[in-house]
């Protein structure tokens, strides 16, 4: 073979790896993009507020996405319902289920950035995103885990010490288990009544709770090792479905984790009565 023919024969070799190598680059940035917020009454605002919210909800999409993987979505209908007057940065937010999920969030349109990004509540609703829709009498799971993880995102995000990540879980349980002394009915059936029993501290903790154990049984596996984070991650990728309920969803954590952990805690989970039994010294050493 001619030299000029080798030489030319080699320039196309090289062009076409370069090509196939930027495609890869290319395709795997673009899955890299953390979800993009489409607001909802941006216009009320004015543009000093814009950037705060902008800042605000961006940071808490990178931090939560950061901690539990990106989300299936690639954008998050964000809801703005500014308030002139309330004694708390946030002091109301919820889900919205559609075809594209998203959040509704009530703030305190004078907070800053800074205090907006402190506050927990918006790391709470974006960790429901990433389980479908549950039936009422199972919202203990969907609160629970939204609970348990709006402090994982936090520590990861560097917004709470391990300290504090402990001290928060731990005063939450304590209240769940106060609660539970006078609501200490089934789960499932104080879950349905939530609202009118006022049972929100039994109903979301020993949800958090449930979520601990099975941090605490994770951790203690040899092989495969994983953490509740690192599950959500793999059940977004092959799994994520809007119509999956509660147990169908522990029976996929269990096919990730290559266990029964999850399946069995929630058999026994759903119809307790009393409060679980989980130390500070247990939390303040989950590997999460």
């Amino acid at each position: 073979m001619p030299i000029t023919t080798k030489a030319s024969l080699l320039k196309t070799r090289l062009i076409t790896h370069l090509l196939t190598l930027c495609a890869f680059v290319f395709l795997h940035m673009k899955e890299a993009q953390p979800a993009e917020a489409h607001y909802i009454n941006f216009a009320e605002l004015s543009k000093a507020q814009q950037a705060t919210v902008n800042t605000w909800v961006n940071h808490a999409i990178h931090a939560t996405e950061h901690a539990l993987g990106q989300l299936k979505q690639s954008h998050i209908i964000i809801e703005l319902y500014p308030k002139y007057f309330t004694l708390e940065p946030v002091p109301w937010a919820s889900v919205i289920r559609g075809n594209q999920d998203g959040v509704e969030l009530h703030f305190n349109r004078y907070a800053s950035a800074a205090t907006l990004i402190q506050d927990w509540t918006l790391y709470h609703e974006l960790a429901h995103l990433y389980h479908p829709l549950f039936n009422y009498q199972d919202f203990w799971v969907s609160e629970g885990l939204a609970t348990y993880l709006q402090n994982v995102i936090m520590f990861n995000a560097g917004l709470i010490s391990r300290a504090e990540f402990t001290h928060r879980l731990w005063s939450g349980l304590q209240r769940g288990k106060l609660q539970t002394r006078s609501i200490n009915h089934k789960l499932y059936a104080v879950t349905e009544n939530m609202w009118s029993l006022k049972a929100q501290q039994r109903v979301y903790w020993t949800g958090a709770a449930f979520f601990i154990e099975a941090e605490i049984a994770l951790n203690s596996q040899r092989s495969p090792r994983y953490t509740v984070s690192e599950l959500l991650k793999q059940y977004q990728k092959c799994c994520r479905s809007q119509n999956m309920q509660a147990k169908a969803f522990m029976s996929e954590l269990d096919k990730i984790s290559q266990t029964a952990i999850f399946s069995n805690l929630y058999q026994k989970y759903k119809a307790r009565t009393d409060f679980p039994t989980i130390t500070k010294e247990q939390i303040s050493q989950l590997h999460f």
